[in-house]
């Protein structure tokens, strides 16, 4: 009987290896994106009421989110770096366009309808916004002088405002972190820092006077939920009993009643880490936390591993976003921040952000994967 030597014995987990470095895939990242979007079909399908159609667009949604993903790791770094001015115009150009001719939906006006699909142009700049900054701050000496953050600034306050005014609150708070990310990781000062956090807090007054009556709104259902508990109060009030009704271990797969029952708004988008909560308890909270950890750890690792200064400026932003990402749904949906409607990345239902997150991924990857080739 013949016998398999140790060499032909890994022969299909090499050729798998190099078919993945081929394609420019970072495995660890990999692995840690597929186990998080297992988990989204699980909780999707019992938030949804066992929807299976909703399975099936979301799948198709992935589908083409990894394509670009995998096509985004094929391009070389110094493309991005240079195609970074052009591509940040482009999306300014189209949140104007949004403003003037722009579909109206749900009281906003954030979409741009071209006959066969309609798109949010906003979702374009959390990628194009973080790269122009990243050019600009690259080309000239770190840490930045004054005149350049100032110029900066500039440049994130734009497509922030302009996002703002559709009115898309979250959106606009996941951009200008993007962009603010770039600048904090160019070496920016402590003393730099106090300051605009000084100037921001006594512009509260006025911020408040411009903020739209929904917006004024969402902060005071934050401070004191139970005020309307059966009118804006309501999300919060039911996620918080969804989340501590599931407990240590959960009620089980399918087992949330809140969702079920229909208790909880939104259960399969802003919501569903709820759901999740509810039916997975602490133990499977604490599994998912511990996924994104080590998600933004790789990033991290990739953008400290990057041989110049735009790949690293551009990778520090990209993950620093998937974080903010997390940070701000986990908290408005146990009640720590105001409702911005900010989806839970990866496990969300939606296309829209799953397209920008791994587009953010597969640039990660492209900068990880390409260091050798980078041009000196």
């Amino acid at each position: 009987m013949k016998t398999e030597t140790r060499s032909e014995q890994f022969v299909p987990h090499s050729l798998l290896g190099n078919l993945l470095r081929k394609l420019h895939i970072d495995i660890p990242l990999l692995i840690c994106l597929l186990l998080v979007l297992s988990l989204s079909f699980l909780i999707l399908y019992s938030a949804s009421g066992q929807d299976t159609n909703i399975l099936i667009r979301q799948a198709t949604r992935m589908l083409i989110a990894f394509v670009l993903m995998i096509v985004l790791a094929h391009i070389n770094p110094y493309q991005f770096k240079r195609y970074s001015t052009i591509l940040y115009g482009i999306g300014v150009t189209l949140l104007v366009a949004v403003l003037i001719i722009g579909q109206i939906g749900k009281g906003a006006q954030r979409w741009l309808d071209l006959g066969f699909f309609r798109f949010q142009p906003s979702e374009m700049l959390k990628i194009t916004a973080p790269m122009m900054i990243a050019w600009y701050l690259s080309e000239n000496t770190l840490p930045p002088k004054w005149k350049q953050m100032g110029i900066a600034g500039l440049l994130l306050l734009l497509p922030t405002l302009l996002i703002a005014k559709q009115p898309d609150l979250g959106t606009s708070i996941l951009v200008f972190s993007s962009g603010a990310a770039v600048i904090f990781f160019a070496g920016l000062s402590w003393r730099f820092i106090i300051s605009i956090s000084i100037s921001i807090a006594s512009l509260t007054p006025i911020i408040w006077h411009f903020m739209r009556d929904y917006q004024r709104a969402r902060v005071l259902t934050f401070l004191d939920p139970e005020a309307d508990p059966l009118g804006r109060g309501y999300h919060i009030i039911q996620s918080k009993i969804a989340i501590g009704s599931g407990g240590i271990f959960g009620k089980g797969w399918q087992g949330s009643t809140q969702a079920q029952l229909d208790f909880l708004p939104e259960s399969s988008t802003d919501f569903i880490f709820a759901v999740f909560a509810e039916e997975f308890g602490l133990s499977g909270c604490l599994v998912l936390i511990a996924l994104y950890i080590v998600i933004i750890s790789r990033c991290l690792y990739i953008s400290i591993q990057a041989q110049d200064s735009y790949s690293r400026l551009l990778a520090g932003s990209l993950s620093f976003t998937f974080f903010v990402y997390v940070f701000v749904n986990i908290g408005m949906v146990i009640g720590i921040l105001p409702v911005v409607g900010v989806p839970l990345p990866l496990i969300s239902y939606g296309g829209t952000s799953m397209v920008t997150l791994l587009a953010g991924f597969g640039i990660l990857m492209s900068i990880h994967t390409h260091k050798k080739f980078l041009p000196t």
